[in-house]
């Protein structure tokens, strides 16, 4: 953006472009990390319950660190 619209954008919203754009990566990555706890809690209850075994919740556990890295990544 050039330096007028980025003062039109903080006199309208009354945050900078950029502080916007941390937030939004925030609460993406804030999803991401809930999303990852929910597949790995759901890996280890069927493992508990006797419908997995071990390397099921390894192998979730490790696509959704490669997913969470990837985002993280992407969202710097």
């Amino acid at each position: 953006m050039s330096p007028a619209q980025q003062a039109a954008f903080h006199a309208g919203s009354g945050v900078t472009p950029a502080t916007l754009l941390a937030g939004i990566a925030s609460v993406v990555m804030l999803l991401a990390f809930i999303w990852a706890a929910w597949v790995v809690l759901g890996a280890f209850r069927a493992w508990q319950d006797g419908r997995g075994v071990l390397l099921d919740v390894l192998w979730s556990a490790l696509r959704a660190c490669i997913v969470l890295m990837v985002l993280g990544f992407y969202l710097r």
